[in-house]
């Protein structure tokens, strides 16, 4: 590793300076060891990590069992081995730890010394004596014969040998086994690798020179060899220990942090003690300087180290580098700002944009965005705009002046003709200049990846020009307006609702059977996540995300409970099926049983209430984890290749239920609401009708007319639940014919087909009439006619009479107004004139509702008056 790069992508520093780049960040990691915060079992330099820790725990879960768990298991291998027979017979864990013995060491855990001579290190750990008096002990018992075994009183009998020191390897804390300065795991070590400089001590000298109290020479094949081997042969891997020494200062310091600093994240990773040796080991073989722009994979490390590392490093810089350093130095630190998006890294790496006057605008541009009141909830924007900067950067360097570096040389035909390559890139299905994908391929210019590039150009660079960047720095404004707006739906189309026969095919109960035995063995829910999603029109991540206590009952109703955090709503319930409520309850069965097995005990209800109703079963003791969405979709696509339906996605669902609800008279309003959408617009791109479907449905907005008993009352527009009989009831009186009328529509049978009305066409004073929607702004006028008759009276009296006279109307042309501003519809009521032809068309008249879908305090209010005056 080269000392003069302070980490991946910055720029040259001298040598002198990255010396003090080192000393001052070893004095700020020092004095963060030292202070009262840090664990103290992580200062020393070789860590002694103890039993039962609750992040770096090592031993087997069982008890008494004395030996080292298995890579990222709780069990040693000797118990998972055990555990995998038990649990296909159906024991769980739980029952099986209970149930276990716990298992004696295959290796100590740590050096044990001789209980006579207390400088050398015991050969067995059952008798504790070093060779020497170990060789004794058997003559004694060969002598006096094997009954011999009071080892108490022959140890009274002995003195104690003087030691051989420390091991001479350069990482071993250990005590030297012989006078070839190895100690026990070492020695044996140095015999399996054949004995690297021929050290060997002579026969015949050792024990002459050991009675008379003289060291024993050593005598050497090539002296250099062996001192080599000392000082490169790795740590013994001890139970519970990992051996900081032979690392250079920094990399100690930066390991101690990232491993304290690990402890303190609410969910932090395993990290096997396995996986932290192969990293240390690593950096001494490589003679790390520093793990900022140490490359994960150097010196032949394994792969799973890399995680580690980058966790750390993150760690590193966010105390390395203020974020005015960073900026200097090419990078965004998220976390900077306090923001942390979910499942991403906070790193946000801009060494990719050549130009340092593009680079900063960009990360100041970011920087506003994260202290923004609004936001961003994911860092999909700030990819577009690290993506877009990017691909202009190396358009510039490549055709500008000066490789685009001097802003005050850059005009707007040079912004013309990065557009023109953007398009003619999309056009031919070029490659990207700069883009690669996650294999390392070049990416490919689509209409949608050109069309987010020239929004965030477009984006940034007015921000630049509108708070005086640009005419600071001296960028041209032809440069700046001649980014072209791409427009938000370039290049996306609304996707289908499912065809009938692909709606069959993913319904079919021997294709869900399938999609469950075949694809989810493990039964995590698969096919419980898809019929949800299916009956309910969740997105995809809300039904993962539902937590344990999602169902209730509410008046007899079975209702689930989620989060639509697309739109800020959360805790909402809908009204499900009550086969899908029978679904849902067996799964939190299923996942209430898999935590008693897995911890032997029913959850408490604070753990009950953070369970996931899908929990993963990777790395989730608590059951809080659900499963992830991509777990979901690689299950799904295989499944619906294996069905050969052709290319069909999950959130099709979602078009499809949206689809057939306003077919079956929802509004879109309704729609909205039920689906969690942000506006009618958006409802709208999820709805696939023709415009004659939406008149057939939208003109079932009825009231009860001024004539009938309970004038105002909704007749159709609501989906609050029903019985079976009431549902029968209603499509039977919604299947009726009618025929238009003065100021709303007749429903009396005998005159909708064809015979003359019995009352002389007083519809006003007729039950059998309704109002629509697109009779309102009629009625008001109508209204305003009788107050100004009223108003006109001689005498008070004959106002009163008018007053009553059309208070029934009056009613029932506030329970029109209540019904439709619910819907959202009332000002385009108001303005809707039937004078016009062209107001036909309006969605007033596209607009239903079913009978419970709104209330009519107008008619309540009336009931309370009537109930008091009876009173």
């Amino acid at each position: 590793m080269t000392t003069g790069r302070i980490r991946t992508g910055s720029p040259q520093v001298s040598e002198e300076r990255s010396d003090r780049v080192g000393r001052d960040r070893l004095e700020i990691l020092t004095a963060l060891i030292d202070g009262p915060d840090f664990d103290p079992i992580l200062r020393s330099d070789v860590i002694r990590i103890p039993r039962q820790h609750p992040v770096y725990r090592w031993e087997c879960i069982v008890e008494r069992c004395e030996r080292t768990r298995s890579a990222s298991t709780d069990l040693c291998p000797e118990h998972l081995r055990l555990y995998a027979q038990d649990r296909e017979r159906g024991i769980g864990k739980a029952a099986f730890v209970t149930a276990a013995t716990g298992l004696e060491r295959h290796v100590r855990p740590e050096e044990l010394l001789c209980r006579v001579c207390p400088d050398r290190p015991a050969a067995q750990p059952d008798l504790r004596l070093c060779r020497q008096h170990q060789g004794r002990w058997h003559h004694y018992r060969k002598s006096a014969g094997e009954t011999a075994t009071d080892i108490d009183g022959w140890l009274a009998d002995q003195s104690p040998l003087p030691g051989y020191g420390s091991c001479v390897v350069a990482v071993c804390v250990d005590l030297a086994d012989s006078p070839l300065g190895l100690c026990l795991f070492h020695g044996r070590r140095y015999q399996r690798e054949h004995r690297p400089g021929a050290a060997v001590l002579p026969k015949e000298l050792r024990h002459r020179c050991e009675q008379h109290g003289r060291p024993i020479p050593v005598e050497y094949g090539d002296e250099e060899a062996f001192r080599r081997w000392c000082a490169t042969a790795p740590a013994p891997p001890w139970p519970g220990q990992i051996n900081l020494l032979g690392l250079r200062p920094l990399v100690q310091a930066e390991l101690k942090w990232g491993l304290f600093i690990h402890t303190r994240r609410e969910r932090p990773d395993r990290w096997e003690l396995g996986g932290l040796r192969s990293l240390v080991a690593t950096c001494r073989t490589a003679e790390a300087e520093s793990l900022i722009g140490f490359e994960p994979g150097a010196g032949g490390s394994v792969e799973f180290p890399g995680a580690i590392i980058k966790e750390i490093r993150h760690e590193l810089r966010l105390v390395y580098f203020t974020p005015a350093l960073a900026k200097q130095s090419g990078f965004l630190e998220t976390e900077h700002f306090g923001v942390r998006f979910h499942q991403r890294a906070s790193h946000i790496d801009l060494t990719g944009i050549g130009q340092l006057w593009l680079r900063d605008l960009v990360w100041d541009h970011l920087a506003d965005m994260l202290q923004s009141p609004r936001c961003p909830r994911t860092g999909i924007i700030f990819d577009g705009m690290r993506r877009a900067a990017i691909e202009l950067s190396v358009f510039l360097e490549l055709n500008a002046p000066t490789g685009g570096h001097d802003p005050t040389v850059l005009l707007g035909e040079h912004m013309q003709r990065f557009v023109a390559d953007q398009r003619g890139r999309e056009r031919d299905g070029l490659p990207s200049l700069a883009m690669k994908r996650p294999d390392g391929s070049s990416s490919i210019v689509t209409v949608t990846t050109r069309s987010r590039v020239s929004n965030a150009l477009r984006k940034l660079l007015r921000t630049a020009s509108d708070n005086g960047t640009a005419d600071r720095i001296g960028l041209d404004r032809e440069f700046i307006v001649a980014v072209p707006s791409a427009g938000r739906t370039t290049g996306r189309t609304p996707r289908r609702p499912f065809p009938d026969e692909v709606a069959h095919a993913l319904a079919d109960p021997e294709n869900l059977r399938r999609l469950a035995e075949v694809h989810d063995p493990l039964d995590r829910g698969l096919r419980d996540i898809w019929e949800t999603t299916v009956t309910t029109g969740r997105r995809i991540t809300e039904v993962l995300q539902v937590r344990w206590d999602c169902l209730g009952r509410y008046g007899g109703l079975p209702m689930f409970w989620h989060d639509q955090t697309k739109v800020g709503n959360y805790d909402v319930a809908i009204r499900i099926p009550e086969d899908l409520h029978d679904v849902l309850s067996e799964r939190q069965r299923k996942t209430l049983d898999r935590f008693i097995s897995e911890h032997g005990r029913r959850p408490t209800d604070a753990e009950l209430g953070r369970l996931a109703l899908f929990p993963t079963t990777h790395r989730n003791p608590d059951g809080t984890v659900a499963l992830s969405h991509q777990w979901f979709h690689s299950k799904f696509n295989v499944w619906i290749d294996s069905l050969e339906l052709g290319r069909w996605v999950p959130h099709q669902a979602r078009h499809t239920l949206a689809t057939n609800l306003l077919r079956a008279g929802a509004s879109l309003t309704h729609i909205r609401r039920y689906l969690g959408q942000v506006s009618d617009r958006m409802a709208e791109h999820y709805v696939h009708l023709s415009h004659s479907d939406l008149e057939d449905v939208l003109q079932q907005v009825w009231v009860a007319g001024p004539g009938a008993t309970r004038p105002g009352e909704i007749l159709a527009g609501d989906t609050t639940p029903m019985s079976r009989e009431q549902a029968q009831a209603l499509a039977i009186d919604l299947s009726r014919r009618s025929t238009p009328a003065e100021g709303g529509f007749c429903t009396f049978q005998p005159v909708v087909d064809g015979g003359a009305c019995p009352w002389a066409l007083n519809c006003q004073g007729c039950d059998r009439f309704v109002l629509s929607g697109a009779d309102l702004l009629y009625w008001r006028r109508k209204r305003e006619q009788w107050r100004q008759l009223a108003e006109g009276a001689p005498d008070d009296a004959t106002a009163d009479y008018l007053h009553q006279h059309f208070a029934p109307t009056a009613r029932a042309i506030d329970g029109l107004e209540n019904a439709l501003a619910g819907l959202g519809l009332l000002d385009q009521a108001l303005a809707l004139d039937l004078r016009k032809p062209q107001d036909y068309f309006n969605r007033i008249w596209s607009t239903a509702f079913r009978p419970t879908d709104l209330t009519d305090p107008a008619s309540a209010d009336n009931n309370e008056a009537e109930g008091e005056a009876c009173a």
